[in-house]
């Protein structure tokens, strides 16, 4: 309830930050999405495993076990899973109670008010920004090595690889001599730009075929090279500490690093508007595609650890198919690993763009950004505006730093998200306990969210202190933002700057005879609770 304009001006702030989007809003919008309903089940599932099965596998993996936890990245890929099902379960209860495209935006709006809500949002776009640009860098060092294996073609130093370093030990960029720019990352990310803003229903055509190929793929990898797995390389399980490395310490931040590679169900949560019964299928493309690709991430592990020295991955972008160059008559195994990695990456990229501008079309039309961050295409029904800024500062970012460093921020965001996602399962069932849900967390509203959420908070402690600083100045950053533009136009405290010309503009050039607009301009007293 807003305060009268004699309270004073602190109280007046604190009551706009605190202020809650109605959950009968949020729905009531959602419901008259211009996006086009074509995801099914399945679709879901395979957007989640596209998501998730890429540098986890194919790059982290290696960086993991070499740099943090030795052949003890198992456990770190077994504590990454356990703290993902935890918010896995959260994620699915709020999807399907919230079923719009702003994932855990949208949620914290509804459970903690615009500015936790502006904050999860801006920490989103980090997430998935940078998760894109981690994902395109390693891509970049498996279409060179199967360039190499198959044509005998060398491609540059120059042209392929980043031009500093993240050295680990010292926490510090190093120069990475005789490199400049990596341009195939940079092709991969702008192809998959363009691919997004011709349609859902194209990517997701080509999301459900990569997802095949790379299931297989990683089948391959298990069951092929596991005949090579030497029980010695296993020892000492967990190496003793080495500065910043190794340890028991060691594995929690090695799951810190390849907890990057358990965001993808955070994906299928942004494609809500575009699904045909989101409060049935969400939890199912969540919980599923997690399951499948937790079971995966650690038979990879163990078998990778299993056929070379954890100490030998150190440095290496490609890790399975530099490991398999230790074994005899492996090449067309490394042949296949190198185009199942190039194509599992490539749907990694995909669904990393395709969820980042939907969050930041859901906070435009929030008010939050410039309404052109808002609209959809004419044509393609896709946000076609945040598609293409998102793509290119992808490009950029994927271009110039290194693997290591892109992940390890990317990691700290997610972490973030689920303590958030975990805390509005429990909001939820207090402020709004008989609001249908498609899906509902076992035990009760503590039983699963508090470890969750605590897990994570561990987790993201334990993290390197220049990832935790970066964190902070990104949302240092993201607070003068919304200090400076998000505050004064927010559609929640100032329902009386939107004008009917502003209403217009988000009709989407779609249904210009539609009168029932003004939901996008006066917010919805939330006086009755959803049966």
């Amino acid at each position: 309830m807003a305060l009268p304009d004699s309270s004073p001006l602190w109280k007046r702030i604190v009551m706009r930050l605190v202020a809650r989007k109605p959950l009968e809003q949020i729905l009531h919008e959602g419901q008259r999405t211009q996006m086009k309903r074509i995801l099914g089940r399945l679709d879901l599932i395979a957007i989640g495993i596209g998501a998730i099965i890429g540098t986890g596998i194919f790059v982290l993996t290696g960086v993991a076990a070499a740099e943090n936890a030795g052949p003890a990245v198992i456990v770190s890929f077994i504590i990454g899973g356990v703290i993902s099902g935890l918010s896995a379960f959260s994620y699915s209860e709020l999807s399907s109670m919230v079923p719009i495209s702003g994932s855990a935006f949208t949620y914290t709006y509804a459970t903690m008010g615009e500015l936790m809500a502006w904050i999860i949002g801006w920490d989103l776009i980090l997430e998935y920004l940078v998760g894109a640009a981690t994902v395109a860098v390693g891509w970049s060092s498996y279409v060179v090595s199967f360039f190499s294996d198959v044509f005998n073609v060398h491609f540059t130093k120059k042209t392929t690889q980043a031009p500093v370093l993240w050295d680990s030990s010292s926490l510090s960029f190093r120069v990475n001599e005789g490199a400049y720019i990596n341009i195939p990352a940079i092709f991969i990310t702008l192809a998959m730009t363009l691919l997004l803003v011709l349609g859902i229903r194209q990517a997701s055509w080509v999301n459900r075929t990569i997802v095949c190929i790379k299931l297989v793929v990683v089948l391959l990898f298990i069951f092929g090279a596991c005949r090579f797995v030497d029980s010695s390389n296993y020892r000492p399980f967990v190496p003793p500490r080495e500065g910043n490395s190794y340890g028991a310490k060691g594995v929690f931040k090695g799951t810190q690093r390849v907890f990057f590679a358990y965001i993808g169900f955070d994906a299928v949560s942004t494609a809500a508007q575009e699904a045909k019964d989101p409060q049935r299928d969400l939890p199912w493309g969540i919980c599923l595609s997690l399951a499948i690709c937790t079971a995966l991430y650690i038979a990879v592990a163990a078998v990778l650890c299993g056929i070379v020295s954890y100490t030998e991955l150190r440095g290496q972008a490609s890790p399975l198919v530099y490991a398999l160059t230790f074994h005899k008559d492996t090449r067309w195994l490394r042949i296949m690993i190198e185009l199942g990695a190039i194509c599992g990456l490539s749907s990694v990229i995909l669904i990393m763009l395709m969820g980042q501008p939907r969050i930041f079309f859901t906070m435009a039309r929030d008010g939050l950004f410039p309404r052109i961050f808002g609209r959809l295409h004419r044509r393609f029904k896709t946000p076609y505006v945040p598609t293409l800024v998102s793509g290119a500062v992808c490009a950029v970012l994927a271009g110039v730093l290194p693997v290591d460093i892109l992940g390890d921020m990317t990691s700290v965001g997610t972490l973030l998200a689920f303590i958030l996602v975990n805390i509005g399962v429990i909001v939820m069932r207090y402020t709004h306990p008989h609001v249908q849900r498609g899906f509902t967390v076992p035990g009760g509203p503590f039983l699963i969210p508090v470890p969750g959420a605590l897990i994570a908070l561990v987790v993201l402690v334990l993290s390197d202190g220049p990832t935790i600083y970066r964190l902070f100045i990104w949302l240092g950053v993201g607070l003068v933002v919304y200090a400076a533009y998000g505050y004064g136009h927010s559609r929640i405290g100032n329902p009386e700057r939107w004008s009917d010309e502003d209403v217009a503009y988000f009709k989407d050039a779609a249904d210009e005879g539609d009168e029932e607009r003004s939901d996008l301009r006066e917010p919805i007293k939330e006086e009755e609770e959803i049966k």
